[in-house]
């Protein structure tokens, strides 16, 4: 327990994943904690409009279209023909209806106070905090605070106010109708993400970023199998191209937007979503009176218990950066509510899972082949094809790949790689053998249940193993 003479133990600012789990873990070993919100809705970007209403997108457009069974019943299945915005929100508002009140809920029965507000601090133990419902202002002082307020889409100069059919990513719930057409700037996650989930529609997606690959830090032959998939649902890739500005336009089809590119190129859609780049929500937060820098792009950098330059201030989630994902804010919430107040606890970042739900679902955990080349390890790979497993014909899923990267001497295993229908289920099998340092024999030796896609994991491990007796 800290000093009673602050009116807290802890303030969180940010009730998203890593604020939620941080105020949690900080009650449940008995500290008076508060979390701090601005928004009328508890759960930040992630349950609002992130994480969580993107993925019940997903799923709604995996369903409507009949996307799972077309390699059953032909590419002309669907279970509803002209799919409507409101069609796609009815499951997405319904499970964010259901979070928020959970994340209440969680909240509440572990005594933690929800104070709806805006937050700034005075020093570095004190914020001021005005409040929503009455603007009134007061202070409130705590032995540590953390800071989760997570990101926003950064703002862009080429995008005025009076840009038409211009969306950013927390803009896609508000979408009254559908386009045709739509561009998508930055084929990062959220991008990818969107432009497969879109594609899946029938809309006709070009996909536009500077850089010369998707998604630089997963497995090459991974993102080439995304890659080729998008473009069999017609997703153009404009890569290695930079937006120079953008324009509207009014048209024979109506309204639309032009893209012009630094190449001198001119990209027309209905629509346009920018997903290029995410930077920190800290510019309300008065940090340098706490004395915690941020840099350009609002990241605040911490050390590996997450605290910042202000020792007792701690900064979790998507405001200090990669990998920005739910699953790893939560998890560095978790580990700077222990480490402020003393309490053991171990984790190893170096076996996080990625998820990236795209369609089809990418999810990885370990290190890929060119971080291994790289590094001069030696390591043999094994394969497996959900074509190859029953499992994969029964849900229609014939193009997934699962693949173990292991060392060519010991065969310990350092990385999985899964593109495919429940690859970030399917993950955590090659995660929890990784976490006690197995080997590619561990799937060899071990009997999976008949007919799943976790006799990938076999499959692949007879490959690899193969390949070494050649």
């Amino acid at each position: 327990m800290t000093e009673t003479h602050y009116d807290y133990d802890m303030l969180v600012i940010g009730s998203g994943p890593a604020g939620q789990r941080a105020a949690i873990q900080a009650a449940k070993i008995g500290n008076r904690v508060a979390i701090i919100e601005r928004k009328s809705v508890v759960g930040g970007a992630c349950i609002n409009t992130g994480t969580i209403p993107s993925k019940a997108l997903r799923e709604s457009v995996m369903y409507l279209t009949g996307y799972r069974l077309r390699s059953i019943y032909g590419a002309s299945y669907s279970v509803k023909q002209d799919i409507t915005m409101q069609d796609l929100m009815f499951r997405a508002q319904h499970v964010i209806r259901n979070e928020i009140d959970v994340t209440r809920s969680q909240l509440m029965r572990n005594g933690v106070d929800l104070l709806n507000a805006s937050a700034s601090f005075v020093d570095a133990h004190t914020l001021r905090l005005e409040f929503v419902d009455d603007s009134a202002t007061r202070n409130f002082t705590a032995a540590n605070i953390v800071i989760a307020t997570g990101s926003g889409s950064e703002v862009v100069a080429d995008v005025s106010s009076d840009m038409k059919r211009t969306y950013f990513p927390e803009d896609v719930l508000e979408m009254e109708k559908l386009p045709r057409t739509m561009a998508i700037v930055g084929a990062g996650v959220i991008g990818c993400e969107y432009a497969s989930i879109f594609a899946a529609l029938g809309m006709r997606i070009t996909l536009i970023d500077k850089r010369d690959r998707i998604l630089a830090f997963a497995d090459e032959e991974i993102v080439e199998s995304l890659t080729y998939h998008l473009r069999q649902n017609r997703v153009t890739m404009r890569l290695g191209e930079t937006v120079a500005g953008l324009q509207n336009v009014n048209g024979l089809k109506g309204e639309g937007v032009v893209i012009d590119t630094t190449s001198g190129k001119q990209i027309s859609a209905e629509a346009v979503l920018y997903c290029a780049g995410r930077s920190g929500q800290i510019y309300s937060l008065n940090l340098d009176a706490a004395g915690v820098k941020a840099d350009h792009k609002g990241r605040i950098k911490v050390n590996e218990h997450y605290q910042t330059d202000a020792p007792n201030i701690y900064a979790v989630g998507d405001v200090i950066g990669f990998p920005a994902l739910a699953s790893t804010s939560m998890e560095q919430g978790r580990l700077a509510a222990c480490h402020a107040f003393g309490v053991e606890a171990k984790s190893v970042p170096a076996l996080f899972p990625y998820g990236i739900y795209a369609i089809p679902e990418i999810s990885m955990v370990g290190r890929n082949e060119e971080e291994l080349t790289e590094e001069g390890v030696p390591y043999e790979i094994g394969k497996a094809f959900y074509r190859e497993i029953a499992r994969g014909h029964i849900i229609g899923d014939t193009t997934g790949l699962l693949k173990l990267i292991f060392h060519l001497e010991t065969r310990k295993l350092l990385g999985v790689h899964i593109i495919g229908e429940g690859a970030s289920d399917l993950v955590h099998i090659g995660q929890a053998v990784m976490s006690f340092d197995g080997t590619v024999d561990y799937f060899v030796d071990t009997v999976f249940n008949y007919p799943t896609l976790a006799e990938c994991y076999k499959t692949a491990a007879l490959d690899g193993i193969n390949r070494l007796r050649k």
